[in-house]
């Protein structure tokens, strides 16, 4: 079982960034800086794509109400990856059943997935930009600290990662009539497009 902390860690940062999740695991296997990375991680190609999709995601998730949608089109997108990594992971070091460990990081991708979304929900109903910039740095750094901590302390990288989603989960709660807030405006600009384009296609006397 002494890789169940690592998989609930990488669980935890894949819901929150898994191209960054991948990227950093392969470049620390690939640099030696720890054995329990497979191989599959490592390669080339795997680093290259990582690294072009983290570009990508790090300018997106800095775009006030572009990141909501980039957040949705990876509601499924995070999770698979979480347990994939984690089954991976377990792979490698033999201690934990691999499909144990895949139901253990996509669960947790899960739901600091839902955390992340639900946050810049409720970060969006701000007027200003910069709120959402400044979440999204700490979002990136907050998944490199915790992904470089968990390759040299595991089990102190789970426990830290296991407060963050607990604490992730009661702001969530706290946030609710803000993330309300942001669906109505959300609806409210979709049914006023649609209202602008049936008036364009409407037949004029």
């Amino acid at each position: 079982m002494s890789v169940l902390p690592l998989v609930f860690t990488s669980g935890w940062a894949s819901g929150i960034n898994a191209y960054a999740v991948v990227l950093l695991f392969g470049v620390f296997g690939a640099t030696g800086l720890t054995d329990e990375v497979p191989e599959s991680l490592q390669r080339t190609d795997v680093l290259v794509t990582a690294g072009v999709l983290f570009l990508f995601e790090a300018v997106a998730d800095k775009i006030p109400y572009v990141d909501s949608a980039w957040d949705a089109a990876h509601t499924v997108i995070r999770p698979v990856a979480g347990a994939v990594v984690a089954a991976l992971l377990a792979g490698e070091s033999g201690s934990l059943p691999e499909l144990a460990a895949g139901a253990v990081g996509g669960s947790t991708a899960l739901l600091s997935h839902l955390v992340k979304a639900g946050t810049r929900m409720a970060v969006n109903t701000s007027p200003e930009p910069f709120s959402t910039i400044g979440v999204s740095v700490a979002e990136d750094l907050g998944v490199a600290g915790i992904i470089t901590f968990a390759v040299f302390n595991p089990v102190a990288a789970a426990l830290v990662a296991g407060a963050l989603l607990l604490l992730g989960l009661v702001t969530l709660v706290f946030l609710a009539s803000r993330i309300r807030r942001f669906l109505r405006r959300r609806a409210q600009r979709r049914e006023e497009r649609d209202l602008a384009g049936a008036g364009r296609h409407w037949p004029h006397e």
